[in-house]
């Protein structure tokens, strides 16, 4: 939940008075490169402090610790171990989350499975091609089984049959009452995916509802 959040940077503003919440089901992020899509990211997963307003996860402010174990987060850079096999990863980063080395490895497997890697997690991450890589950020952000799972640009890099099959994986995560937010600068690219659009622009939030209802107030 954002309750009149405000982030600017200096004299920049890079989020102007922002209100809105976050429900079950996929919500769409959409807006140019440049409209505040990183800045409310970052507030959301508690990397950035606002600079006025409250964000709140689960009830706890959004850069306390209790807050963290509800969210998941993809982003849209890679920050690997690229000696590390994929594998490795994934279970190095369940066991930062707290789970005793027998249920990461379990908790790992059961993610791998979930994004279609479970086949190749040896290989060293240096090795991945781009769309590997995204399925593996994918992997750690659901390991911990959060409520809130914030995806920036997922869809980069994965050829058409992965956009399938992570698309179907949104859905049915969705669909066990996950809060989805998908960060995208298309806007075509929420028209099966999306349940709810929040269209940014310069800062603020101009619309939200349908992807119907946005398409009719642009």
């Amino acid at each position: 939940k954002f309750d009149a959040v405000s982030k600017w940077y200096g004299p920049v503003i890079g989020l102007n008075d922002v209100t809105f919440e976050i429900e079950p089901g996929i919500t769409g992020l959409v807006g140019p490169n440049g409209a505040g899509k990183s800045t409310l990211i970052k507030l959301l997963t508690g990397q950035l402090r606002p600079s006025i307003g409250q964000v709140r996860v689960g009830g706890h402010r959004a850069r306390s610790v209790s807050s963290r174990r509800y969210v998941g987060y993809c982003p849209d850079v890679d920050a690997f171990y690229e000696e590390m096999s994929g594998r490795d990863f994934v279970r190095t980063m369940a066991m930062l989350h707290g789970y005793v080395r027998r249920v990461a490895r379990r908790r790992t497997e059961d993610v791998l499975a979930q994004v279609g890697m479970t086949d190749r997690a040896d290989r060293p991450l240096a090795s991945y091609s781009k769309g590997m890589r995204q399925r593996i950020k994918l992997a750690q952000a659901l390991v911990h089984d959060p409520d809130l799972i914030v995806l920036d640009e997922p869809l980069n890099g994965v050829d058409p049959v992965g956009r399938l099959e992570l698309t179907q994986l949104f859905r049915e995560l969705s669909a066990q009452g996950k809060a989805i937010l998908i960060s995208s600068h298309l806007l075509d690219e929420m028209d099966t995916l999306a349940n709810r659009v929040l269209f940014i622009f310069r800062g603020r939030i101009l619309a939200s509802g349908s992807l119907k209802e946005i398409r009719a107030m642009l």
